[in-house]
């Protein structure tokens, strides 16, 4: 049986609203939460914030730091965050400094992280690092380059970003070395 709850506004208006609208405004409530973290994407069931900030529980445990891991792919063994999606480099990176914000940060999602990064399986814990980024967010750098997830790939070891040239420059996934995997485009 629906129950309908009805209440009136401070403007006079009266609202009518029935117990399957109730649930979805306690749903979206309920999504749009306070968990904070390391990695936010769109398309990867975390809640989406401003480009280029977390929303997603961190990966790797409870230190808060993201873990990069090697993952299997279609292209090989490439760099991938603790959920097993995978990671890309952008050429238009100078050094350790992110090029890519706003809606570049949208379409391609920075890995963040609130503490040190967690090597995971067939990583080199000496080439991770990290970089302030420009929304004052921490960034994952891996062989001195920021890491980027792709919001196209909706699941693990989709690679659906390698060889694209959007904001300005290309997109590649990462072999265990740091290096970009230019095949497969």
């Amino acid at each position: 049986m629906t129950r309908i709850v009805k209440w009136r506004s401070g403007t006079g208006r009266s609202w009518v609203v029935g117990a399957a609208g109730m649930a979805a405004i306690a749903l979206t409530v309920a999504s749009c939460g306070g968990s904070s973290g390391d990695q936010q994407a769109a398309g990867y069931g975390a809640s989406s914030s401003a480009p280029g900030t977390s929303a997603q529980a961190p990966a790797g445990g409870g230190s808060g730091g993201a873990s990069v891991a090697l993952g299997d792919t279609k292209l090989g063994k490439v760099l991938v965050d603790g959920d097993g999606r995978t990671l890309y480099l952008f050429e238009a990176d100078k050094g350790t400094a992110s090029a890519c914000d706003g809606a570049c940060a949208s379409a391609w999602p920075p890995l963040t992280t609130k503490g040190q990064p967690i090597a995971g399986s067939g990583v080199a814990a000496s080439k991770l690092g990290t970089a302030e980024r420009s929304d004052g967010t921490t960034g994952v750098t891996y062989n001195g380059h920021p890491l980027y997830r792709f919001a196209g790939d909706s699941v693990p070891g989709q690679t659906a970003g390698q060889g694209s040239d959007g904001f300005g420059a290309e997109w590649y996934v990462l072999s265990a070395a740091g290096s970009p995997i230019e095949t497969g485009e």
